[in-house]
C-alpha cells in the first residue's frame, strides 16, 4: 500500500468555516487558490493541487496546542510541504499582503535530520494552516 514510486494523489480535506465570502477572499484572493464547484453551503478550492472544501458551519476550530521545538503548535491544523524556494516565495507574498502569521517563518530542528522551515497562519474562521519545507526532502518521513 505504501509505494514510494507511486505518484502522489491530491488529498481531499473538508473544513468548517463561519463565512463563505470571507473564506473566498482568503483562499482565492490572498492565497491564489482557484474556485471549483460551490453552493450556498460550501466552496471547493484548488489548494495547491489538492481539494479543499470549506463547509459553512457554526462550530469553530479547536484551540488545542502542543509544544514542538519551543513553539506552541495549533492542533488540529493542515498545510503544505513546499520546496525551500516555494516556501520563501509564499511566505514573502503573505508578508507583502500584510497578512498576520500565527507563527512567523522560522527554522526548527536546526542542524538535525528534520531541519525545516515553518510558518503558521489562520484563515478567517480560525483554521490553522502550516507551511513547511524541509532542508532535505529526503527527510520528510525520516525519524533519525
Amino acid at each position: 500500500m505504501n509505494n514510494p514510486d507511486k505518484k502522489i494523489q491530491p488529498f481531499h480535506l473538508a473544513i468548517p468555516v463561519s463565512n463563505l465570502e470571507d473564506s473566498k477572499h482568503f483562499y482565492r484572493d490572498l492565497l491564489g487558490c482557484e474556485i471549483g464547484r460551490s453552493s450556498d453551503q460550501w466552496i471547493d478550492f484548488n489548494f495547491f493541487g489538492h481539494q479543499l472544501v470549506c463547509h459553512l458551519s457554526d462550530q469553530s476550530s479547536s484551540e488545542i496546542s502542543n509544544s514542538v521545538d519551543s513553539e506552541e503548535i495549533p492542533v488540529p491544523h493542515f498545510g503544505l510541504v513546499l520546496t525551500w524556494e516555494e516556501f520563501q516565495t509564499i511566505t514573502n507574498e503573505i508578508s507583502e499582503k500584510k497578512m498576520d502569521f500565527l507563527i512567523e517563518p522560522t527554522i526548527r530542528f536546526k542542524g538535525e535530520v528534520g531541519e525545516q522551515a515553518i510558518a503558521f497562519l489562520r484563515d478567517p474562521s480560525g483554521n490553522a494552516i502550516e507551511l513547511k519545507s524541509f532542508k532535505s526532502m529526503d527527510n520528510l518521513f525520516r525519524a533519525e
